[in-house]
């Protein structure tokens, strides 16, 4: 690959997970804002119900369920940046009928910096994603969690056939982005001490990595 090219989809990237990153810290400060104001809304709701107004109470109600609704469709892990890239990618396998299953509880403050994260989860999440489009019968299955001062990812997904091993990676249908983002991503953990797994099987396939996050 040509170095401007290299850079250029670097860039991209990293451009992408930032705006993950702007988009849930908005959605976080919606948050505290309904928390700030859920008195105020109370004493609304009051006012019009105790005026006659219940058709003006209930339309009050609905607007603030369906802000309530695009707030709680926000993945809550305890990261700020895992929050962005989960939510991001889950919200796209939702889309193409993915059942997803997650468990996640990471904490804020690791040596990874926000965009890493984002990048390594990223990548090996949009490489599920595609893996399911090939298999009758989806699924996605996801745990993430602190084991001592490393980072645990494991991923099960729903894929076709059983694909043949080139190097540490996969052969796939899909080129360029496909193959540079799995490289990105190991790239990324071996920087940090840390290593990744992939296991292929017949109608499945697994993505496992560990990294030291923890000082």
């Amino acid at each position: 690959m040509r170095k401007s090219t290299y850079l250029k989809l670097v860039r991209y990237q990293t451009e992408q997970s930032e705006r993950h990153l702007r988009e849930v810290r908005s959605i976080h400060g919606e948050m505290r804002g309904y928390k700030h104001d859920f008195h105020h809304h109370l004493q609304t709701l009051k006012g019009q119900l105790e005026a006659g107004e219940v058709e003006r109470a209930l339309a009050y109600i609905t607007e603030l369920d369906e802000k309530l609704t695009h707030v709680d469709a926000l993945i809550k892990t305890g990261n700020v940046a895992l929050d962005a890239i989960l939510s991001a990618k889950l919200s796209q396998a939702k889309e193409e009928g993915i059942p997803v299953t997650i468990k996640a509880n990471v904490p804020e403050g690791l040596t990874l910096s926000d965009v890493e994260l984002s990048i390594v989860v990223g990548n090996l999440l949009d490489n599920a994603i595609e893996a399911c489009r090939e298999a009758e019968e989806k699924f996605l299955r996801i745990y993430m969690g602190i084991k001592g001062n490393m980072l645990y990812f494991s991923m099960l997904n729903a894929a076709g056939k059983k694909q043949r091993k080139q190097g540490s990676l996969f052969a796939s249908r899909k080129e360029g982005l496909h193959g540079f983002g799995l490289r990105r991503a190991e790239a990324i953990l071996e920087k940090h001490g840390g290593w990744v797994k992939y296991n292929s099987e017949e109608g499945s396939f697994t993505s496992e990595f560990l990294v030291p996050v923890i000082n």
